[in-house]
């Protein structure tokens, strides 16, 4: 099955349709030609409604931390989008959304990532995606896993989630824009300019 195909069919999906707050809305941005792919938690209420990842705060976020501009981000081939859950799952009355379903990583993510055989570098934002992902190489917990980012180097980096509820986080662990945001600039320099 061609990556077209398959994007046609993971956006009728509607395997969590009794279990979301709201009808199915999968938010997968990839092409053939994608060498940089973030992968997130799941796309929140702001992404549900445009259709397009990371069109919020914590899009700005990120791509200030990628050193590129919107037009960059969603323009350019090499990048792409593909969370660990493609629908948002809905807000969690205690505060946040909540946590991406395991099934829609099961069903798509091994099918997707087939049909992605240009990806150098994956960023993993967050700790669903660094699991996910790195399985038994994470650490105790997602800010050591970050802070170990080297070991992962170069095929994976992982990320604090760009929200702003994290900017304490941020505050705590200066060493992330010192020591990781310059090296992801690099990355995405090399990657965008071939």
């Amino acid at each position: 099955m061609s990556l077209p195909a398959l994007l046609d069919e993971i956006a009728a999906c509607r395997a969590c349709a009794g279990e979301l707050p709201h009808a199915p809305r999968p938010v997968v941005f990839v092409r053939p030609q994608v060498r940089l792919l973030i992968c997130g938690q799941a796309p929140g209420r702001r992404v549900h409604e445009s259709g397009l990842p990371f069109t919020d705060a914590s899009g700005d976020r990120l791509r200030q931390w990628m050193g590129i501009d919107a037009e960059t981000f969603y323009g350019r081939p090499e990048i792409g989008v593909a969370a660990m859950a493609f629908c948002f799952p809905g807000t969690n009355p205690k505060g946040g959304d909540y946590p991406p379903p395991p099934r829609c990583a099961q069903l798509w993510r091994p099918r997707l990532l087939e049909r992605l055989p240009k990806v150098e570098l994956t960023l993993l934002v967050g700790g669903y995606a660094q699991a996910w992902t790195l399985g038994d190489k994470t650490k105790a917990n997602m800010t050591q896993t970050v802070r170990a980012w080297r070991e992962y180097a170069p095929a994976f980096l992982p990320l604090p989630h760009p929200s702003w509820r994290n900017t304490g986080w941020l505050k705590r662990n200066p060493w992330f824009e010192a020591e990781v945001t310059p090296y992801l600039r690099q990355r995405v320099r090399e990657i965008l300019c071939g």
